[in-house]
């Protein structure tokens, strides 16, 4: 994977700015192409196929907690429709010998190939005690008694959601037990205002979720991953243990958001509810996604949390004071032409990052922070200084 040290403002378009509404609108378009041109994979890749697996692929288990409604068909599989009962499964997925990290190998519909792509082996729906029996077990099992609860983004079906979470712990390495909250996206680019009204239906069934895993007395710690709208979903869950006084959960979580899709007010009003975390909540943001760049121009070009501007002292200042780490991963090469999800790709690298980095959790300071070419963390004054002189 290719990483890039942050451009200097005198060379690069300041995208951190309000940007102008035609070039929103173009944004959009593209944003629409790229959707009509991009082949997505149906509900069939999650049929099962037994047994089939070849030398050098690795298998990963994915526990998933949903608020969706579970489908017909395929059995064990779930719509974009809500659903007020959640509902509990575990899929046993296969991961090539050749897998790319950052990347998902499709399959084919229902012609999975375990030698070249994701591949379910088992899928088994799963009562409430039996997902927490199962999750528990596996948290012994591991040793450390880690859980990671990945919470997906706008415009995400079920099948998306998770084979990338598949992907995200294949790619991390870590050993922990990967849990799928799924919230019931219409995974469709012009169902903006719909996803938000589900991700907010959601709010109790991930709070539920969240008290249940950090209840197993073989959990010791969750790391919590929001993405996108999936980052404010998180927020408000949190926001909710905050207000029921439940710190006891609180304090097993070790919680990251990615390109977080929260109107900055509104995420330093949750910050606020919320109290201190320990470790800090950590943001990952970046100035040029354009993702966000959309979310920000139909919602009264109003910033988006995981667009905040590092270099401005009054951001700096209020990451310190309400003990959030910010790091911009700009410098982190982008797989998608939105530069929305470049969280897949630094899972990538994650296994060669200490854990007394500011990725970590042991050495994550509140602050604000670049990610440099070598995957350190440096402040903005001696990138800034870095920068000043390559260019002598």
């Amino acid at each position: 994977m290719q990483i890039i040290l942050t451009p200097s403002a005198d060379d690069a378009p300041d995208l951190r700015s309000p940007l102008r509404p035609l070039g929103l609108a173009l944004g959009f378009l593209l944003m629409l192409l790229l959707s009509a041109c991009t082949q997505r994979p149906g509900p069939e890749v999650i049929y099962p196929h037994p047994g089939a697996t070849v030398e050098g692929a690795r298998t990963v288990t994915v526990y998933v907690a949903t608020t969706r409604e579970p489908a017909e068909e395929p059995i064990d599989g779930f719509t974009p429709e809500r659903e007020d009962e959640m509902s509990y499964a575990e899929f046993v997925i296969s991961i090539p010998p050749g897998h790319d990290p950052g990347e998902i190998e499709w399959p084919y519909a229902r012609k999975a190939r375990p030698d070249e792509h994701f591949t379910v082996l088992k899928h088994t729906a799963l009562s409430r005690a039996a997902f927490d029996a199962r999750v528990a077990k596996a948290a012994r099992e591991t040793g450390k008694g880690i859980a990671g609860v990945f919470v997906h983004g706008f415009n995400v079906s079920f099948q998306e959601g998770l084979f990338r979470m598949a992907q995200l712990a294949a790619d991390t390495d870590v050993s922990g037990v990967p849990i799928l909250f799924s919230w019931p996206s219409q995974a469709r680019l012009l169902d903006y205002a719909t996803d938000k009204e589900s991700a907010t239906f959601s709010r109790d069934g991930l709070t539920d979720v969240l008290e249940q895993v950090t209840a197993l007395s073989s959990v010791r710690s969750v790391m919590l991953f929001g993405h996108s709208m999936g980052g404010w979903l998180t927020m408000e869950a949190l926001r909710q243990l905050s207000l029921e006084g439940n710190r006891k959960a609180l304090r097993k979580l070790n919680v990251i958001l990615a390109a977080p899709d929260i109107d900055e007010d509104v995420f330093a009003a949750q910050v606020d509810v919320i109290g201190p975390l320990d470790p800090p909540l950590l943001v990952m943001v970046s100035g040029d996604d354009r993702a966000l760049g959309f979310s920000r121009f139909i919602q009264g070009n109003r910033q988006r949390a995981g667009q905040l501007d590092i270099t401005d002292p009054e951001v700096l200042e209020m990451a310190e004071r309400k003990n959030v780490a910010l790091i911009d991963i700009s410098s982190v090469s982008s797989r998608d032409a939105l530069n929305h999800s470049r969280y897949a790709a630094l899972a990538a690298i994650y296994p060669e990052l200490d854990e007394d980095t500011e990725l970590g959790s042991t050495g994550r300071r509140p602050g604000a922070r670049f990610l440099d070419a070598m995957g350190r963390t440096v402040d903005p004054a001696t990138a800034s200084a870095a920068q000043a002189a390559s260019a002598r």
